[in-house]
């Protein structure tokens, strides 16, 4: 696929970024995991990928706003657009050696994502999406599962952690998927969960208490491969409210009455 000019800056970026983190992967797996001394290298892994998306990005595109993880907000000459960046999603996999995360990049115009990327760098999967123009994972088009029937569907979530007041809902919500589908996974990147939704890997996905960093690129992608995506709540917002529910079209319905009894 040809992309625009945005697509390809943000697909460079993420390349840059991603050899950086696999060199740095490749020396946190032979570190002696402890709170402090892993955790802070995992912090300067995560700094310096930001750092190198912030120069490639906003020195392809100085106008535009900026959002991500580890640096915060910044406003554009441009008003209407702005990166939203997450640097590294699945630092805990990182941390414990295990290879299962990402870089996510998007594009948000008026308000609306229109290009987003996310780059497993540890196995070279780039998906990436822009409005109009279907969703791809390296040179193949992605389409979301054909599944109709929730038996034997997989979905993927997020298990709070550290006593977050959403364990009870959450555990909640598997009591009732379990028994009506064929497995739920826990992987640990929010993005890569989308990402995999996108490529019919997972058949849905939800979670909740997000950030708009985690989510914003895999919504597009999620789209254009022909999911259905929506906010848990109804009539909330995605990216505002970080809480998402996305399937396939044959599956979407009943995925969400169990989610949302």
């Amino acid at each position: 696929m040809v992309g625009s000019a945005n697509l390809n800056i943000m697909i460079k970026a993420a390349r840059k970024a991603g050899r950086a983190l696999v060199k740095d992967f490749r020396e946190v797996e032979n570190l002696q995991v402890s709170m402090k001394g892993a955790g802070d290298f995992v912090s300067r892994a995560d700094l310096n990928a930001e750092k190198i998306l912030k120069e490639e990005l906003r020195g392809a595109r100085p106008t535009y706003g900026w959002l991500a993880e580890e640096g915060g907000g910044e406003d554009g000459e441009d008003p209407t657009r702005r990166w939203i960046v997450d640097p590294l999603d699945g630092t805990t996999n990182f941390l414990h050696g295990l290879p299962h995360w990402a870089i996510s990049i998007a594009l948000e115009h008026k308000g609306q994502v229109v290009a987003g990327v996310i780059f497993d760098a540890a196995k070279d999967e780039m998906f990436f999406a822009e409005k109009g123009a279907g969703s791809w994972m390296n040179d193949s088009r992605l389409r979301v599962s054909g599944r109709h029937r929730m038996i034997e569907a997989i979905f993927a979530s997020g298990v709070p952690f550290g006593g977050r007041s959403d364990l009870p809902v959450t555990l909640q919500e598997f009591a009732r998927l379990a028994p009506a589908c064929a497995g739920i996974r826990r992987w640990g990147s929010a993005a890569l969960d989308m990402a995999y939704v996108a490529a019919g890997r997972y058949d849905g996905y939800w979670e909740r208490r997000l950030n708009a960093w985690d989510l914003a690129a895999g919504v597009i992608i999620v789209k254009e491969a022909g999911g259905l995506i929506e906010p848990l709540n109804p009539a909330g917002d995605i990216l505002a409210d970080g809480e998402v529910i996305c399937a396939n079209e044959a599956i979407f319905n009943s995925f969400q009455k169990v989610i949302r009894p």
